[in-house]
């Protein structure tokens, strides 16, 4: 599945959260999204979570 087809099917589903939710119900699905991104990112070993840890500091 090509990165365009994806855009397509999360531009039709907040659409479809748009149309039956509202306004509220288009902000919760993008908040959704974002989650859904982030997880999967980490999940693939794409995403370093210990980055965002505060008070450390990671020298490269």
């Amino acid at each position: 599945m090509t990165t365009s087809t994806i855009g397509l099917f999360v531009g039709l589903l907040l659409a479809i959260a748009a149309a039956a939710g509202g306004f509220t119900g288009f902000l919760f699905a993008v908040i959704l999204a974002v989650v859904g991104f982030g997880v999967g990112r980490y999940i693939d070993g794409e995403l370093d979570v210990a980055a965002f840890s505060r008070g450390r500091r990671h020298d490269r």
